[in-house]
Order: C-alpha cells, then sequence, then structure tokens
C-alpha cells in the first residue's frame, strides 16, 4: 500500500513512462549494457512463505510482465555474449540487456525458468554452490524464519541491540535491520550469531524445513541445457573483502571448479556477494581474474556503458530488482533512474 509520498512518487514514474521518457533514454544512450539483478522469484505475501522478504526480487506474474517489458524495448543478450564483447571484441547490439539472479534458489527453477523459456530468453545464475542441494540456510532466511514462527513479540541481544514488534509490518522491519546488522558482523560473528536465533526467538527449526530451498545440480544440468548459463558467487557466500585474501581466492576458485565438474562446461563470470563498493577490491578482483574468470558483477546501480565495460569488465553494474517495484518502477530503473532515489 503507498503512503502519500510514495503515490505522488509513483504517479510520477507512471506519467514519465506515459511520455516516453524511459524509451528517449534508451535511444539517447544505446551503446550500454542493462544488467538484471533478481534473487528469489516468489509470493512474500502468501501464508506459506516463511524466510527473507527482502531477497524476492518479483512475484512469478510480475516477473513475466517484466520479461515483457525488457523484450519490447531491450535486446536481451546472453552472459556469453558479453564475455565474447570482453575477450573478442565480438559486438553487442544496442540497448542490450542481461537477466541475472544470484544464490540459486529452487523458485528460480519452479517459477522463473518456464517463463523464460516460453519467451525464449537467457539468462545466468550465480551459484553459492555450498548449498546446492543443502538444507542448510543463509542466515538470512534463518533469521527470518526465527522471527516467522515466534511467538515473541521483543528481542535484547547485547551484540545486536534491543527490538520490539506489534505487527507484521513492524516484524518485517525488524527482520531487516537485524539482517543489515548481521551482515555488516566479521563472518564467524554472523554465524555464530545468527545460529542462536532459534533459542533467542524460543522456535524449534526443523531439519526439514529448508529442505528443498536451493537448486540441485540435476536441474542446474538441465536449465544449462536450455540456454540459462551458471556463474560463480563464491562456494560459502562470504563477503569476499572480510575474509583473508588466501580464503577469498579459495572460496572463488572452489566455486567455479565445482560448477564446472556438475555442468561440463567452463564457468567464465562472477558475482560478488552483496556487491557494494566496499566488498570488493583490488586483490578480490585480482583473485577472480587469476581463476579464469573474464568478467564480474557488482551491485552497484547500471546501466553500464560499453565502454567502461572494456576498461573494467571485473565491475560491471547490476539493477537490484525487488518485489516492490512496480512497473513503471521497474522500467524507470532500467533507464539508469535507479542510480536516483527511487
Amino acid at each position: 500500500m503507498f503512503n502519500g509520498r510514495n503515490a505522488k512518487k509513483e504517479a510520477l514514474l507512471q506519467f514519465a513512462g506515459k511520455l516516453g521518457l524511459y524509451g528517449l533514454i534508451t535511444r539517447i544512450f544505446p551503446n550500454t549494457l542493462t544488467v538484471l539483478n533478481y534473487h528469489r522469484i516468489d509470493d512474500p505475501h502468501s501464508q506459506e512463505f516463511s524466510t527473507f522478504k527482502s531477497n524476492v526480487s518479483a512475484s512469478p506474474e510480475m516477473f513475466d510482465l517484466q520479461m515483457a517489458n525488457l523484450t519490447e524495448n531491450y535486446n536481451v543478450v546472453s552472459a556469453s555474449d558479453v564475455t565474447a564483447w570482453v575477450v573478442e571484441d565480438r559486438p553487442l547490439p544496442p540497448r542490450a540487456a542481461l537477466v541475472t539472479f544470484d544464490d540459486g534458489y529452487f523458485d528460480n527453477y519452479s517459477n522463473a525458468y518456464p517463463i523464460l523459456r516460453k519467451r525464449n530468453l537467457p539468462a545466468v545464475i550465480f551459484l553459492a554452490s555450498d548449498y546446492m542441494e543443502s538444507a542448510t540456510p543463509f542466515y538470512w532466511d534463518l533469521v527470518a524464519h526465527c522471527f516467522f514462527m515466534s511467538q515473541k513479540d521483543y528481542l535484547d541481544v547485547p551484540s545486536l541491540g534491543n527490538f520490539s514488534w506489534s505487527d507484521e509490518a513492524s516484524k518485517d522491519a525488524v527482520v531487516r535491520q537485524v539482517v543489515e546488522i548481521l551482515k555488516a558482523k566479521p563472518e564467524r560473528d554472523k554465524k555464530r550469531l545468527s545460529d542462536s536465533f532459534p533459542k533467542l526467538l524460543n522456535v524449534s527449526v526443523s531439519d526439514e524445513v529448508f529442505k528443498g530451498m536451493f537448486l540441485s545440480w540435476s536441474q542446474v544440468r538441465e536449465m544449462r541445457a536450455n540456454g540459462i548459463e551458471m556463474g560463480a558467487h563464491t562456494a560459502s557466500h562470504p563477503i569476499l573483502t572480510r575474509i583473508h585474501p588466501d580464503d577469498a581466492r579459495a572460496e572463488i576458485v572452489k566455486s567455479k571448479k565445482r560448477i564446472e565438474d556438475e555442468v561440463k562446461q567452463p564457468v567464465h563470470c562472477f558475482a560478488y556477494p552483496n556487491g557494494q563498493r566496499t566488498d570488493y577490491n583490488d586483490v578480490v578482483i585480482r583473485a577472480v581474474r587469476d581463476s579464469g574468470i573474464k568478467s564480474a558483477y557488482t551491485l552497484l546501480p547500471g546501466p553500464t556503458r560499453f565502454a567502461s565495460i572494456k576498461k573494467r569488465p571485473y565491475q560491471i553494474r547490476r539493477i537490484f530488482l525487488s518485489y516492490k517495484d512496480t512497473l513503471p518502477r521497474f522500467a524507470a530503473k532500467l533507464s539508469g533512474l535507479s542510480r536516483l532515489s527511487l
């Protein structure tokens, strides 16, 4: 539901779309690559959804509408096309767009893949390889699930802070705040703290809760055989600048090798976990390049000019998408207005 300020902003975005502003921007700057970043394709409002809502990028219905909009306004390319531009100078079409997913959730297969196949669209999924076929959740999903199941209305943890909530909306806000606090912690502390949440919130987490949450390798191979490429996203999803450089290098190499062993195809692209400016540096970029990867993707808002990709192929921008994005907001983000406050 929009509040007054958001409603005005949404009306302005719709008006700009009706004026053709977004199409005008793409025509003025045709030599750009627009990379879409998705995580999960699901309905975060369903009664069965019990994990981290903020990791949902779109419902299946909205994803279908977005893919229709994308094909109308952009020339969709594959990750291999981008690599060929970087390595071989093979041209990209004007208004090029690339669809990407992070982490490797099962709903990429169950909900996104059929829509991509229907529209004959390529995409790339960046896999956190240790989680494939695993029932071990990411820390954000474990924490969110504990909040979902808990009957408590407060949390008091000295190393995290004091929190209270009175309804679903305020609980969701607390979940987002706690996950952001955990994200900033060193990797070892992050795991220790997140593993304590069942006890902190007085819930029991069954071994079956997260079973089937991630892709199986057979599903990965099926998608790879039908135009969906696989990229590396580390093995266990640490923020690479917060671990020892040798460990960062091992995470990159392990992920790449495991995927190649499973799909029998070379992995040539990589996505930095979290993907902000402080989450990769020259040391990390060098480790990615030395592994044999040809291009890497951040989560800084795009699009990226072709010339910039040539100069910095390990810092390609991507546009983060949220289930809260309406179609006008989606179009605005893709045009480059995501660099502003939307």
